[in-house]
């Protein structure tokens, strides 16, 4: 990879991406429920609300019962009702990433991440593979065990969500930043569970000087094994977007091929995400858009989108439709961190940039 380019720019990257998964995790928050809000229910919603094509936040319930499958927090996340971001675990593991690494340094063991869950995170804030690790640590029992006793849920998207700050702050160096993010997934998930943070924070770290979204992807599937099922998912995406499938087809296609994952599974929702990047094709408010509306698990999809797009463009860049709402404000479950300004954490998040290219 390239050099990264000067400091205001690694710095303006850093806070797009920052921006970016905030916003999108916002974006995407209302319809997280995979089984309710399939792309055509999202479609339907947002032609009823006339806000296709969606170029904003979604907007409130176009009608008294439409509002009734939504998540609970919707109030706080569409369009006109925004003021600073709301509590979600996608946002709260970037910030626990970045306190590991401020405490612990680029050398952390798997050991001092699942130490760290216990200090900072309440148990009830995490969900899935997240909350049996948990358990299992709290019980007493040790990485790589924490990942594999009692966990129907290894391979499904939570080490992938973990896995931005590990890109943000190995910037054009996708190979360290997978490792990083290697050590941190196997606490809690194995197999494509693994390889899907990997591939995350390689995408992310890759983004800050690749020359378009393509070469980005190219670029994250080299840290991965190329039989394993993500990259074939991945490799699968990218082949029907270059015959120029359209987007819907292409998410169609796949989503029969990946049939019976279920919707938190790490593959379909790596599918829906390559779509969104290839098919935004660099633009910001268009990437989160296809994302958002490709179902499944829409907030984390929309956060991870976000961060790579926010790279991409930089935060001055980013609509201001987008960031604005955010009052530069984050709400956490993290304890200590909560109300944090997301411009102090992009600041963080720079000095070990920095500190991690000496």
């Amino acid at each position: 990879m390239t050099a990264v380019g000067t400091d205001p720019e690694l710095a303006d990257r850093i806070l797009g991406g920052w921006l970016g998964r905030i916003a999108g995790n916002m974006l995407g928050k209302p319809v997280e429920q995979g089984e309710v809000w399939t792309r055509e229910h999202i479609d339907r919603y947002l032609r009823k609300a006339a806000a296709l094509p969606l170029t904003d936040y979604l907007p409130e319930p176009p009608g008294e019962d439409d509002g009734a499958e939504l998540r609970p927090e919707w109030r706080q996340c569409v369009r006109g009702r925004i003021h600073g971001s709301c509590r979600d675990d996608d946002i709260d593991y970037a910030i626990l990433g970045l306190d590991l690494l401020q405490t612990h340094g680029f050398g952390f063991s798997t050991e001092q991440v699942g130490d760290l869950w216990l200090l900072r995170l309440p148990y009830l804030q995490t969900f899935t593979a997240e909350r049996a690790a948990y358990r299992n640590l709290a019980n007493g029992l040790k990485p790589p065990l924490t990942a594999t006793y009692d966990n129907p849920y290894q391979e499904w998207i939570g080490a992938l969500i973990r896995a931005d700050v590990y890109g943000w702050t190995c910037p054009g160096v996708p190979r360290r930043a997978a490792l990083l993010a290697r050590r941190d997934a196997v606490l809690s998930h194995t197999g494509n569970g693994v390889y899907g943070a990997m591939w995350a924070a390689a995408l992310i770290s890759a983004a800050f000087t690749a020359p378009t979204i393509r070469h980005a992807l190219d670029t994250a599937l080299t840290v991965i094994p190329a039989s394993s099922r993500l990259a074939r998912t991945v490799r699968r995406v990218v082949s029907l977007h270059d015959t120029r499938m359209p987007w819907e087809d292409t998410l169609t296609t796949v989503a029969e091929e990946t049939a019976g994952l279920g919707w938190i599974h790490t593959i379909p929702n790596a599918a829906v995400l390559t779509a969104g990047l290839l098919y935004g094709d660099g633009d910001f408010t268009r990437t989160l858009a296809l994302t958002v509306r490709g179902g499944l698990d829409t907030d984390s999809n929309g956060a991870t989108a976000g961060s790579v797009a926010g790279v991409l463009t930089g935060a001055a860049a980013i609509p201001g439709q987008w960031k604005d709402p955010l009052e530069d404000t984050v709400r956490s479950a993290v304890f200590g961190f909560d109300g944090v300004r997301i411009s102090e954490l992009a600041e963080q998040t720079l000095r070990l940039a920095r500190s991690s290219q000496d």
